[in-house]
């Protein structure tokens, strides 16, 4: 199992594009493109943490919402 759907929930929801979200993680000093974002998603790669905190503050979510649903 992995947080992909996730991932995208949380994107789509802050209405934004891999482009768009990959640009401002590269503004909060978190250099990932959009093809290795779209790997998280996909479940092809592993998120690394540093990456989920930064994507908590983009989002203004909990933790929690980066692992809805897994067991």
């Amino acid at each position: 199992m992995n947080m992909g759907a996730n991932l995208r929930r949380l994107r789509a929801d802050a209405g934004l594009s891999q482009e768009k979200l990959c640009a401002e993680l590269q503004r909060n000093g978190c250099d990932i493109g959009r093809t290795t974002y779209e790997k998280y998603e996909s479940g092809e790669l592993n998120i690394k943490i540093s990456v989920i905190v930064k994507l908590k503050k983009i989002y203004n979510c909990s933790y929690d919402d980066f692992f809805y649903g897994m067991q």
